[in-house]
């Protein structure tokens, strides 16, 4: 198979493999009242400690919107609070409640221990490469969208 093949085929996995880990990650969440996007949220303020919506939204790559409407739902369930913002009267700072920040520890802790299991038997070297490689072909693909 030729190198552009083999690109194609490694771009077109990815959506698979999100898939999967999606359904994994959901699996993960069972119980926890959790779902995939208020858990997202959650992983950017656990390791930002505290961000606007927009900053999420741009973290997440995703309409700030829609963003909006995740954090709606972790101040709902009382996993996150709203504070003031010095800089920005109309974009509030939020942040995690302890609550919501014992819940993403707990579920990063135990998301982390599955990836162990599952990088038992890959070569470091490899994985190394593969980051190496989707990295380049993200920032090739977002650099022609930019272009157009």
């Amino acid at each position: 198979m030729m190198k552009s093949e083999q690109i194609y085929k490694l771009i077109w996995m990815s959506r698979p493999l999100m898939q999967a880990a999606e359904n994994a990650v959901e699996l993960g969440l069972d119980g926890t009242g959790l779902t995939v996007r208020t858990r997202a949220v959650l992983e950017i303020l656990y390791a930002e400690d505290e961000a606007t919506v927009p900053a999420i939204a741009q973290k997440l790559e995703i309409n700030r919107q829609y963003v909006q409407l995740m954090v709606n739902e972790t101040l709902a369930d009382n996993l996150t609070v709203r504070c003031e913002n010095p800089r920005h009267k109309k974009s509030a700072i939020i942040t995690l409640t302890d609550q919501g920040r014992a819940l993403i520890k707990d579920v990063i802790g135990r998301e982390m221990s599955l990836v162990r299991s599952m990088s038992a038997g890959l070569n470091t070297s490899e994985v190394e490469t593969a980051l190496k490689v989707v990295t380049a072909l993200i920032e090739k693909l977002k650099s022609n969208i930019e272009s157009d």
